[in-house]
């Protein structure tokens, strides 16, 4: 069976830079051998915000809308909104879910996140006992692509934009490897708009060589859930021992898990060797 990939695309211009990357992985998967599906969110007007229009029929609770609650519940009922289900049916068909989006105020656009906020409901993309190393889409990998405003030096360490890494670890960590998927390094194009037209095409053949090989990359690194005390008690904090095994380090964990200590250089941007402490 062919191996079936979603691009989830968010961009406003059939003619920008984000729409030829688009492109370019749409041809080299498909020539691959992969099943291309492309969700462009502009294109299909999808809808950004959370509201009660996403469940068809009665609530749990109508005095008391609470939109996680209920979406979780309509989800097990079959009772979400067709364009929810549809998106859903795509991301279970998918080994591989490439978000393709310019960084917008270090962020995805606002249709993006509306995309997560809607799509990955409880029960279908977590519960409380299946998410991060053991989420629901740990069979699954995923990846941002994204081009910035800004050039790379900005988003240094000591840089005026700050440590990307930082800026990368909330959609890295907390949306998609919290839903278990395994995250492949990102793809940066960094300021095309403001690059030199043979700059702009070398960064596509960079891309387009990179896709050749992309199912056989090492995902990026995280601290394993074995590290936790994963429960209400303990307040799903780093055991003590493990907090002692690492006093000799010397860095931390991960961008997120850094326990007072320098940041793992480049934690969001590369996969580190095998074997290193404190992953999974």
């Amino acid at each position: 069976m062919a191996k079936s990939v979603l691009i989830v695309y968010a961009h406003q211009t059939s003619n920008s830079f984000n729409a030829a990357v688009k492109d370019a992985a749409v041809k080299e998967l498909e020539k691959d051998g992969w099943a291309v599906t492309v969700s462009d969110l502009y294109a299909m007007d999808f809808k950004a915000s959370a509201t009660r229009q996403d469940i068809k029929g009665e609530l749990e609770n109508s005095e008391h809308f609470r939109y996680g609650k209920e979406t979780a519940a309509a989800w097990e009922a079959k009772t979400l909104s067709d364009d929810i289900t549809e998106e859903q049916r795509k991301v279970t068909e998918a080994d591989l879910i490439i978000f393709q989006f310019p960084l917008y105020w270090y962020s995805v656009p606002a249709i993006m996140k509306g995309w997560f906020d809607r799509v990955f409901t409880g029960g279908f993309a977590f519960s409380l006992d299946k998410m991060y190393d053991n989420g629901i889409f740990k069979d699954k990998k995923a990846m941002l692509s994204f081009t910035t405003g800004s050039m790379e030096s900005m988003f240094l360490p000591d840089g005026i934009n700050g440590d990307i890494n930082v800026t990368l670890w909330p959609l890295q960590n907390g949306v998609l490897h919290f839903c278990g998927f395994q995250v492949l390094a990102p793809q940066i194009f960094w300021s095309p708009e403001h690059c030199p037209e043979p700059v702009r095409v070398a960064m596509l053949k960079s891309w387009e060589q990179r896709l050749k090989g992309l199912m056989s990359e090492t995902p990026l690194k995280f601290a394993s859930s074995g590290l936790f005390n994963l429960s209400f008690q303990g307040g799903f904090r780093l055991r003590p021992e493990v907090v002692l095994e690492l006093e000799t380090q010397p860095h931390g964990i991960s961008t997120g898990h850094h326990i007072g200590k320098p940041l793992p250089p480049n934690n969001q941007l590369t996969a580190p060797p095998e074997g290193s402490t404190g992953t999974n």
